[in-house]
């Protein structure tokens, strides 16, 4: 199994309820366009460079996504630029407006996010393996490859894998739940 199949079969474990997983279409990029947002505001030099902690974050993501899966990586990169350059116009806002966008998207998003697990009735990802953070935007992206078409064995070895880790985790909660 590569790493990329690994990753997104435990992401997919906690995201098998379709409702979940369609919340998760709003939130995660709700909550990645306000982290970049409030990142295009923070400037720093090296040297004679000047970068924006923004450009530095998406790279960083960009790097990680490509070595994990380069279609993946590539379209990670279109997505991401895009959100890039329309966070530093919204840093060019007043600053109460520059404000009021991030930290809206980035409530409005949590909260798709929660909706989506109570319906889901598991726990975000993210509370058991932090890395979870860095898999779901590219689980939204893999999902809707997935939903396009595209990708099928991907898709059935990570749902496969997902299933599994699922029953684990399921008999883990309801042994947990029994010495209680």
């Amino acid at each position: 199994m590569s790493k990329l199949e690994q990753l997104l079969s435990q992401y997919a474990a906690y995201h098998l309820d379709q409702k979940n997983v369609m919340t998760h279409f709003i939130g995660i990029p709700l909550i990645v366009f306000a982290l970049f947002c409030l990142a295009a505001r923070v400037e720093f030099s090296v040297g004679q460079f000047h970068l924006h902690l923004v450009i530095t974050l998406l790279w960083i993501m960009v790097v990680y996504y490509l070595r994990l899966d380069y279609i993946f990586g590539l379209m990670m990169l279109f997505i991401l630029g895009a959100c890039t350059y329309l966070a530093l116009e919204i840093a060019q806002l007043d600053i109460w407006l520059w404000l009021s966008i991030s930290i809206g998207s980035f409530i409005i998003g949590w909260i798709f996010q929660f909706i989506g697990h109570f319906f889901e009735k598991k726990k975000p990802a993210f509370v058991d393996d932090i890395v979870g953070l860095a898999i779901g935007p590219l689980f939204v992206l893999a999902e809707f490859v997935f939903l396009l078409g595209f990708r099928k064995s991907l898709k059935d070895k990570v749902l496969e894998q997902a299933h599994v880790l699922r029953k684990e985790m399921d008999k883990h909660s309801s042994l947990s739940a029994k010495h209680i």
